[in-house]
């Protein structure tokens, strides 16, 4: 008999993917059925009913693309981003300057307001812009995972057109910080399961409102991309039809269903607070060490903590004995980050009180 394959336990708080909970493991080992299989569907409609809820939204559009967060942040563009549409993107890390690619690639008409990578989006700069020029799109990012800045998305959102679809990124802010997709008047928003839902990569939630899926059923062209081509998608998702579009991946949407469950379960706020209460404590913890966070406090997030790298001290060295001698996983830095900035995930099951103990004892041994 052959050896099953094995990978001892790593506690995960890099970026992403976060640790995985007991739970979702068991459900990820249920018995696979058929993608149309009746016992399947009715978990299809469970899990749409529980994004409802985190996703804070009466939008009935809320299902997982079958695909990490890149395939539901394509899915978002490649929907609601036509040629020649005037996009405006908020631009202050990696994530937002992939927006720019997309769009690129989709032939729209880009326009871009920067802020210096590891500051906040300025609201104000944005307020005055929007009162001069008109755009079909408005996109940013909520939590940006390459610095671990909050960008304000309730206070820009006030001053978007009311025909103009506001896409957001929650990849790294979705069961980590508050989300209100109603309240915030957003468009279209997309998210993964593998930070603050506790799963691994590959069913990554999103949600359109209503005005989205207008302009969506209202293109007079066929979408340049088939897979993510939510026309289609929604005939699968929709109780109503049930059409056959691709096979899900049916064990990664009991992982799913499992991780909302138990969010949903221990409720809401409280895992947002538990996410701050732990930030809190990992920040007093490399204080006391002298490490320094390079966003200022009333901008950070309590899920994504980027941190200086001393000067004298070697990125990768630290980062390969947290792994090879302690099994913690950390980040380093993306783009004009790299080999800068330590990035520390807090998110879903990762952020615990014995993890942020363990971190901080590991971290005082090497330094």
């Amino acid at each position: 008999m052959s050896k099953i394959f094995q990978i001892k336990e790593t506690i995960l708080m890099g970026p992403g993917p976060s640790s995985v909970s007991p739970n979702v493991y068991k459900a990820l080992s249920s018995y696979t059925v058929g993608h149309l299989d009746p016992r399947f569907i009715a978990i299809m409609d469970e899990i749409k009913e529980m994004l409802k809820k985190v996703f804070k939204t009466n939008n009935d559009f809320c299902l997982p693309v079958s695909g990490t967060g890149s395939a539901a942040m394509e899915s978002c563009f490649v929907n609601m981003v036509s040629q020649d549409d005037r996009v405006l993107i908020l631009q202050n890390g990696y994530f937002s300057c992939r927006m720019e690619d997309m769009c690129s690639r989709l032939g729209a008409d880009i326009t871009l307001l920067k802020s210096e990578w590891g500051t906040t989006i300025d609201v104000n700069q944005v307020i005055k812009h929007l009162k001069d020029n008109t755009y079909d799109v408005v996109a940013m990012v909520h939590a940006e995972t390459s610095t671990g800045v909050r960008n304000d998305v309730e206070k820009i959102s006030k001053c978007i057109d009311d025909n103009t679809i506001f896409i957001v990124d929650a990849v790294t802010s979705l069961g980590t910080i508050n989300v209100d997709v109603d309240q915030w008047r957003i468009d279209a928003i997309y998210s993964c399961s593998q930070k603050g839902l506790s799963c691994p990569p590959g069913a990554s939630p999103i949600c359109f409102s209503q005005k989205a899926l207008n302009k969506m059923k209202e293109r007079e062209y066929q979408l340049p991309n088939w897979y993510l081509d939510m026309n289609e998608i929604i005939k699968y998702w929709d109780g109503k039809q049930r059409v056959y579009h691709h096979t899900a991946p049916i064990n990664m949407m009991y992982a799913l269903y499992q991780g909302l469950k138990d969010l949903l379960e221990e409720g809401l706020e409280d895992v947002l607070d538990r996410h701050q209460n732990v930030h809190q404590l990992l920040v007093e913890g490399l204080e006391d060490l002298g490490l320094k966070f390079i966003v200022d406090k009333q901008y950070r997030l309590p899920s994504l903590n980027a941190v200086t790298i001393p000067d004298g001290i070697d990125d990768m060295t630290v980062r390969s004995r947290l792994l090879n001698d302690y099994d913690i996983e950390i980040g380093g830095g993306l783009g004009k980050f790299s080999g800068k900035v330590w990035r520390i995930g807090l998110m879903g099951h990762s952020a615990r009180k014995e993890n942020i103990q363990k971190l901080l004892t590991a971290f005082k041994e090497i330094l």
